[in-house]
């Protein structure tokens, strides 16, 4: 087995310039396999952190039917114990209650329809980016329960700046009679998200529970949990349990199914580079240990006359082709962790662009996994030795008389 290695680790090399062109050929196909997989994870890891963290959190308790209908009158039941059994919970880093509702927004230069919300400052902020995304004036300082917090896109649309006036028109719960409050704007955000920079006005949970006649209810539980990846669990115990007595429980992949629907498949886009890279293979590998086959005939002739058997000859282009599948992968292997480490420095800019509901607001990062430069190397491994098994066959069953006369 040792001599077969040798012979074939110094056959390869005999035309070094072949060997090291089609090593980076293959290479190149590795180091985009792994390249594009790390981009996938980068991807998918800013979708959910801009989703979940912007506003939207990485579970939700409704009453059940609110999602669908966004009335004002369900609320979620038993609020008090469930808030109290999410203390208790493990998994649950934190969370916030919210009261929702549309209405109107008014100041002297304009009106337009908005999504009220009601929050909770102080628990608020481990849930959500609005303080983190202010531009102008504070959030929600002091105690003051007439503050309210706008996107700088309704701000433009309302002609206002901090300090000044608008006034929320809403409809109370069980009665729809209108109720109407003064606020003062106090703080601006910008998410660059067209939803939320100018279609929803923040303002204190309290002051929402009383113009919307809720008493202690609320219509939303936000919840951030220890591990992301409960979040993204369908079948976790967590979500059963508080989906009882009226209530709904469900996490961001319900609320953003069209997001979900792409990590589903986003293999694809591994497996379209995974085609690229094999057919890279399977081109580069043939033509290689074929035209050295060629070059060898005479010398291929000579050790089957001499008694070698068919099977060794074949083995000894196998083994060729495993030593130029190594080549490859230590090519391929260090391109991949240098063009990976690179870009993840500095990241890419695909701030500003939509997917799926999702607006990104950072930069993206590829994402370096273990299993990238153990996994596809070995694929690769694999493959390239058993493409090998082809010109393995056609050397074998030549003849020796034939071959001397370097003639197939």
């Amino acid at each position: 087995m040792s001599l077969f290695m040798k012979l074939a680790w110094r056959n390869i090399f005999r035309n070094k310039r072949r060997t090291i062109i089609t090593g980076v050929a293959i290479g190149v196909g590795l180091a985009s396999l792994v390249f594009v997989d790390a981009l996938i994870l980068g991807f998918e890891k800013n979708i959910i952190h801009t989703a979940t963290g912007s506003f939207l959190g990485e579970g939700q308790i409704h009453g059940e039917g609110f999602r669908e209908l966004l009335t004002v009158e369900t609320t979620i039941e038993d609020i008090d114990g469930v808030t109290q059994r999410l203390e208790d919970e493990s998994i649950v880093e934190r969370f916030t209650v919210r009261a929702m509702s549309f209405g109107m927004i008014s100041s002297p230069a304009n009106l337009t329809g908005v999504s009220i919300v009601g929050i909770d400052p102080t628990t608020e902020q481990y849930l959500s980016q609005i303080d983190d995304a202010l531009i102008e004036g504070d959030y929600f300082k002091g105690d003051d329960s007439r503050n309210l917090v706008i996107g700088s896109k309704l701000a433009d649309m309302l002609e206002v700046g901090i300090g000044d006036r608008v006034v929320l028109t809403t409809a109370e719960s069980g009665t729809g009679d209108l109720a109407q409050e003064m606020f003062r704007v106090s703080g601006i955000y910008h998410f660059n998200v067209p939803e939320m920079d100018g279609a929803m006005a923040f303002i204190r949970l309290n002051k929402a529970r009383a113009m919307l006649g809720l008493g202690n209810q609320a219509h939303e539980i936000a919840i951030k949990f220890t591990d992301a990846r409960f979040g993204r669990d369908k079948e976790h115990p967590f979500w059963g349990r508080y989906s009882l007595g009226g209530n709904e429980a469900v996490g961001w992949p319900v609320i953003l199914p069209q997001v979900e629907a792409y990590f589903e498949i986003s293999w694809f886009s591994t497996l379209f580079t995974g085609v690229i890279i094999f057919g890279i293979v399977v081109l580069g590998i043939i033509n290689t240990l074929f035209m050295s086959l060629h070059e060898r005939m005479f010398e291929f002739g000579v050790i089957r006359a001499v008694g070698t058997s068919p099977t060794a000859v074949g083995r000894l282009i196998v083994f060729e082709a495993a030593s130029l599948a190594i080549v490859s992968i230590v090519i391929g292997v260090i391109m991949a962790f240098g063009i990976t480490w690179l870009v993840s420095k500095g990241g890419i800019d695909y701030s500003g662009i939509e997917f799926g509901g999702v607006t990104l607001r950072e930069r993206m990062y590829p994402i370096m996994k273990i299993h990238q430069f153990v996994l596809y190397p070995a694929l690769v491994f694999v493959f390239t030795t058993l493409i090998g098994i082809f010109p393995a066959i056609r050397a074998a069953r030549m003849s020796p008389a034939d071959a001397m006369r370097k003639s197939f």
